[in-house]
């Protein structure tokens, strides 16, 4: 059965930092791509950041320059790291995993998902 299941989600100020977890089981990250999406209530899903089994990466531009994505696949693990973090970044985060995927802004490919973790940002 694969599973992925969030972590690090919470509330934090205008400016501070939070890193999500996404634990995969069932899947390797070898061959698995793996996407962060965000969804804020009243709004449609988001691509926010993905991590290609080659190790290219992608980034939304309201978050470029702010966020980092990483993978550890010994620990089948992929953090998203979230630095200077604006009110507009609350939402539900999700993780995603697709097959041999090249990473894209959008979900099309994506076959499992995580149930998410909520961040909450305060001014």
């Amino acid at each position: 059965e694969v599973q992925l299941v969030e972590s690090g989600g919470g509330l934090v100020q205008t400016g501070g930092s939070l890193r999500l977890s996404c634990l995969v089981s069932g899947i390797t990250l070898d061959d698995h791509a793996i996407g962060w999406f965000r969804q804020a209530p009243g709004k449609e899903r988001e691509g926010v950041s993905c991590i290609s089994s080659d190790g290219s990466r992608y980034f939304a531009d309201s978050v470029r320059g702010r966020f980092t994505i990483a993978s550890d696949n010994a620990k089948n693990t992929v953090y998203l790291q979230m630095n200077n973090l604006k009110t507009e970044d609350t939402a539900t985060y999700y993780c995603a995993a697709g097959w041999r995927m090249v990473c894209r802004p959008d979900d099309a490919g994506m076959q499992y998902w995580g149930k998410g973790t909520p961040v909450t940002v305060s001014s």
